[in-house]
């Protein structure tokens, strides 16, 4: 029986490299799988994943209106059956596609795996992942660490001088140089300095 899961953290978890390991492994055994991407991260080029440790795959770019449940019928008509689909960067996700990633799963009875963040650089809750965190069969936590040596939950965006950000809009795409992942602890000093 076909599930979503939902693969969250912070930065530097290395979410994006589980995603290839996930694809690679289907492909090996001979299970073709559609990974999608949100067209507004386009830090490797639109419509490729890739991780900060040099692994890459072609991926679909879709935007914010494109309807998840009609890409993936597509993708199968023109391509044929599906073991897998993989959604990077799924905080990027509408409250409308993660129920459409529900249908892939309910209707078509193929597996979602979805990579994202769970919180942003002010420990709120992104759209996508707050239903994804509502809607998902399985909730799996990657786990990365602080600077302090404790576990990292939160993010913290820093600009050019290093000083974190405490407002701004939600989404700036960034690496490793805009954010920066930290414990709840060391979010909390962060943001008190403000």
């Amino acid at each position: 029986m076909a599930k979503l899961y939902f693969y969250y953290s912070a930065m530097n978890a290395g979410k994006t490299t589980t995603l290839l390991q996930s694809a690679y492994n289907y492909h090996e055994r001979g299970m073709r799988t559609l990974i999608l991407v949100p067209l507004i991260d386009d830090r490797a080029g639109v419509g490729v994943v890739a991780s900060r440790i040099g692994l890459t795959a072609p991926a679909r770019a879709f935007g914010c209106d494109d309807d998840l449940l009609a890409i993936t019928r597509a993708d199968i008509a023109e391509h044929g059956e599906l073991g897998c689909v993989l959604v990077d960067e799924a905080q990027f996700l509408s409250k409308a596609q993660v129920w459409q990633l529900t249908d892939i799963v309910d209707r078509l009875d193929i597996p979602v795996l979805a990579y994202g963040l769970r919180t942003d650089f002010r420990g709120e809750l992104f759209d996508g992942s707050q239903h994804l965190l509502a809607w998902a069969d399985n909730l799996v936590e990657l786990k990365t660490i602080c600077h302090t040596g404790k576990k990292a939950t939160m993010v913290v965006r820093v600009d050019a001088d290093g000083i974190a950000a405490t407002a701004g809009p939600q989404v700036e795409i960034g690496g490793n140089g805009r954010y920066v992942s930290v414990s709840r602890a060391e979010f909390k000093k962060i943001m008190e300095r403000k």
